[in-house]
């Protein structure tokens, strides 16, 4: 058995403002709670791991240098609030817009669970005990597909999604998803006996 448990955590819209294709470290805003849901995260012993589908490398929009730089800034500023992330995966990827050799139809890309596979194998992780919080159906799917619980963010693309039956729970933002997650696992630890 696997030994570690993850929050795999989307990136734009979760933990950082959503900003239409995020493309200079300048406009990094990170939604005030994040530092705080992550740091939960770390002290809880679980892994920390964000994945991110990252589509305007494949569009020409900014580079994967350009990702990775984004990347190692929000790590930065989380660290400064004391909250730290394991790994970040990202897919360039997109699989029939933009430019070679961006342009296909690859595993990593959310719905596929290619990133939590991969974070899966180098981090030790058990997938059936772990969750992925995004605000897109795409991420809760990428979590089901490996056995993973997915909770949808109201933050971000998440503002816009109706009532769906897709999401393990619903939160408002993504200190309200840690929360829950901790609950959830408490309640794992110590299920209920029922009347006796």
């Amino acid at each position: 058995m696997k030994k570690n448990v993850a929050v795999f955590m989307d990136r734009d819209g979760t933990i950082n403002e959503e900003v239409g294709y995020l493309r200079r470290v300048e406009d990094l805003v990170l939604i005030p709670v994040a530092a705080e849901a992550v740091r939960l995260v770390n002290e809880e012993g679980m892994k920390a791991v964000v994945v991110t589908n990252q589509s305007g490398v494949a569009k020409g929009f900014f580079t994967e240098e350009d990702v990775r730089l984004i990347n190692g800034r929000l790590a930065e500023m989380l660290r400064d609030e004391g909250a730290v992330i394991d790994r970040f995966y990202y897919c360039p990827h997109h699989p029939t817009e933009g430019r070679d050799p961006y342009r296909v139809a690859c595993a990593c890309r959310k719905p596929e669970p290619g990133m939590l596979l991969q974070a899966a194998a180098e981090l030790d992780i058990e997938l059936a005990r772990s969750y992925l919080i995004g605000d897109m159906l795409k991420d809760l799917d990428a979590a089901h597909r490996v056995g993973a619980k997915g909770v949808l963010v109201r933050t971000g693309y998440g503002k816009n999604i109706g009532i769906t039956d897709g999401p393990d729970y619903i939160a408002e933002d993504i200190l309200d998803a840690v929360r829950w997650i901790l609950d959830d696992r408490k309640k794992a630890r110590h299920p209920s006996t029922g009347p006796v």
